[in-house]
């Protein structure tokens, strides 16, 4: 029995494979829990033109990463802390500071995007990169300066 996965099955496949399986396991365990569906003309044509949408929107998605990320490559945003000695700052700038200082320039970032190694906890200048798509990383220039 020929049948399309619908979510991904362990040791089975991922979702939208196309996988031979015993008639018993389709009939009484995949077809039933929504697992999959028999995988005749009707439903590949479905699954074909659901996949052709879904792959349109990933490319529009990922074009509008680029062009975020080209705007991001050419910002850079000034943060002021109090600072000690050697430079030091008290405190440090996080993820969630970088995060609020994009909101402010109107780039709605998660924290979460934001790739920060540790905190920064010194006056200078930092490149900092942010997740903007699964295949688009960008980067922004973050200046630490003393209050």
């Amino acid at each position: 029995m020929q049948v399309i996965l619908q979510e991904d099955v362990l040791n089975l496949g991922r979702a939208g494979d196309i996988v031979n399986v015993k008639e018993g396991y389709g009939r009484n365990f995949l077809l039933p829990r929504k697992k999959a569906v028999v995988a005749d003309t009707k439903n590949v044509k479905q699954f074909e033109h659901n996949k052709r949408i879904v792959v349109a929107k990933q490319q529009k998605r990922k074009g509008e990463a680029e062009a975020i990320a080209a705007k991001l490559g050419q910002l850079s945003i000034t943060i002021g802390r109090e600072a000690g000695e050697e430079d030091k700052i008290f405190g440090s700038v996080t993820t969630k500071d970088i995060s609020d200082a994009l909101r402010g320039e109107g780039f709605m970032i998660d924290k979460h995007d934001i790739k920060l190694e540790a905190p920064i906890k010194q006056i200078g200048i930092f490149d900092v990169g942010i997740r903007l798509h699964s295949e688009v990383n960008g980067i922004v220039k973050i200046w630490v300066v003393k209050k």
